[in-house]
């Protein structure tokens, strides 16, 4: 296994790593205390909290393989080169431990707090179990050959899969409802600045060792920090320029029906008992 050429590089990186693993941490909570004190989850789509959990379930499962096993580590130095280094560091093992248990958190919240009218839709429920399933495949076609590497690729695989789409049902909820409300743009921000953080790091690797083998040979987390990045942007333009300060649509429309239903006079039939 390779060593830093740099000791500056290498302090870098581990700086970048960890300022990634916290922007990231925290970037779960303001949801999570935004549900607790409004008692609802309402503006946050169910959609995008379920297939999260699965994103972040199938990364932790990359990661911790790469990371801690011997034997995938061996895989890995014969497919990319004995002179490379683990693209998995310890703040990414860190992060998506922590991303399972937050998710998790967020969707206890969605299953007891005041919900409206929203459900998880059947496409969501659908992919998720088909990913699954095609996962729980994958595991016993890599258990009888010991192809543990691409093994963990397929799992990788699908948490970019996951990442892409993941962003999706919020930002077309954004756009249905014309508002953010409901929907933290902290959290935004912060994964924001991991997702810049991440993909810093991944470049001050390839610069100390003078090959960007780290980028495709962990192909999920350079996709992972892009495609974050892009949805981010979108998420605050959504809030700062398209939408800003406004209330949901539907809100808006109910309180308007609300207050027609007060002041109508009432059915002469219905008071006369007819």
């Amino acid at each position: 296994m390779a060593s830093w050429n740099s000791i500056p590089l290498e302090i870098t990186y581990e700086v970048l790593g960890w300022f990634a693993f916290v922007s990231w941490s925290i970037s779960f909570y303001p949801q999570v205390i935004l549900n607790f004190r409004r008692k609802s989850v309402v503006g946050l789509n169910f959609d995008f909290v379920l297939l999260n959990l699965t994103k972040h379930s199938t990364y932790l499962i990359y990661n911790a393989s790469l990371y801690f096993s011997s034997a995938v580590q061996k895989q890995y130095f014969e497919k990319y080169g004995f002179d490379q280094m683990i693209p998995v560091a310890a703040n990414d093992v860190a992060f998506s431990i922590h991303a399972v248990l937050l998710t998790a958190i967020t969707l206890f919240q969605i299953v007891i707090y005041d919900r409206g009218t929203q459900i998880v839709s059947k496409i969501s429920l659908t992919i998720v179990t088909v990913v699954w399933i095609f996962a729980a495949i994958c595991f016993f076609i890599g258990l009888s050959s010991h192809s543990w590497l691409w093994l963990i690729s397929i799992f990788n695989s699908i948490q970019v899969f996951m990442t892409a789409i993941k962003y999706i049902p919020q930002a077309i909820m954004n756009f249905l409802r014309k508002s953010t409300h409901g929907f933290s743009i902290g959290n935004i921000l912060l994964d924001f600045l991991g997702g810049l953080a991440n993909y810093a790091q991944m470049a001050v690797q390839s610069v100390d060792q003078n090959s960007w083998v780290n980028f495709y040979g962990n192909i999920g987390k350079t996709l992972l920090s892009l495609i974050s990045i892009f949805f981010d942007l979108l998420f605050m333009l959504q809030h700062y320029v398209l939408y800003p300060g406004k209330t949901p649509v539907v809100s808006q429309k109910a309180d308007e029906e609300s207050r027609e239903a007060l002041i109508a006079p009432p059915d002469r039939s219905q008071s006369e008992g007819v």
